[in-house]
């Protein structure tokens, strides 16, 4: 769990994702388009780190996204957060993009 509290914090926007997953796709794609270069993390090959996600109360474990280092959720979090214009606002007091 430090290990994932730690890749978390080290930028203001990161995201755990299968390679194999369309939902982390289009994650990732959001945050591109709106400007943000989050960290990537694959988590393809590392049953550890999906589980310390799990530990951590991400259900489902991927796509996990954290911005300024706080867990925001999984994709329907994450889309229900840009539907309303909050994901944005946090993108933005996180300094992970600059509008």
């Amino acid at each position: 769990m430090d290990r994932v509290k730690d890749l978390a914090s080290k930028k203001a926007a990161v995201i755990f994702t299968k390679s194999s997953c369309c939902m982390c796709h289009s994650i990732k794609a959001l945050f591109y388009d709106l400007g943000a270069s989050p960290a990537i993390h694959e988590v393809d090959h590392d049953a550890d780190m999906e589980w310390a996600l799990r530990r951590l109360g991400c259900n489902p474990a991927i796509p996990a996204v954290f911005v300024g280092g706080e867990y925001i959720g999984s994709a329907k979090d994450v889309i229900s957060l840009h539907v309303d214009g909050s994901l944005k606002q946090k993108l933005i007091k996180a300094r992970a993009i600059w509008f």
